[in-house]
């Protein structure tokens, strides 16, 4: 079962929706205890990432657990996604650092100026080693967004795709099992729905 994590800081209800339009198992969870028996993990999250780090506390111990040992499919979802990373500029207090790299607020010095957060659909690119998100022939996926902060200083092998938005900025993330994505899957129609059936079947390879 895919086990989606209420820490106090994401939407869980429209991703549990999603999966279930899908026909897929999916349990949202607020105790740690509960996640030892998910075949797959959802992390998502909206706001402050100092709150992220703090209400993700009591979930760390078991989720090092299951995604680090277990290997367990995992994919973190907006603040979810940056919570992988180092650290944040929007906070002090540092990241799981499961995957290498740190959250920046969009800076458009010297470029026209666009509105922050960055609000709506965008096409996404993925990299040529994408686990998650396929290069289609007819034309790229597109994508909600809604963030202010994106990623930076990420290792090459570990982008699994980019969008644009006044310059090129990473979007998704991965390494081994370890996914994550900027945009909001959920609210992303069609292709949110084919991403989600894409993750759910990795907990079958």
């Amino acid at each position: 079962m895919t086990k989606i994590v209420d820490y106090g800081m994401g939407n869980c209800g429209s991703i549990k929706n999603m999966f279930r339009y899908l026909g897929i198992d999916a349990e949202i969870i607020t105790r740690a205890d509960d996640l030892k028996t998910a075949k797959t993990i959802v992390l998502p999250g909206v706001g402050a990432y100092d709150h992220g780090v703090k209400h993700l506390e009591p979930f760390k111990s078991v989720l090092e657990e299951k995604v680090l040992t277990d290997k367990t499919p995992f994919l973190g979802i907006c603040l979810g996604m940056q919570l992988l990373l180092q650290g944040s500029d929007e906070g002090t207090l540092p990241g799981l650092g499961w995957i290498p790299g740190h959250a920046k607020r969009f800076d458009f010095s010297g470029l026209n100026k666009l509105a922050v957060p960055h609000m709506g659909w965008n096409e996404v690119y993925p990299s040529e080693h994408s686990k998650l998100l396929p290069k289609l022939p007819e034309g790229y996926e597109r994508f909600y967004f809604a963030h202010s902060y994106h990623a930076i200083d990420v290792p090459k092998e570990n982008i699994m795709a980019s969008s644009h938005y006044g310059y090129e900025f990473v979007c998704a993330i991965q390494k081994g099992n370890i996914m994550g994505v900027q945009f909001h899957p959920e609210k992303s129609h069609k292709f949110g729905k084919a991403m989600f059936s894409r993750f759910v079947g990795m907990s079958q390879c």
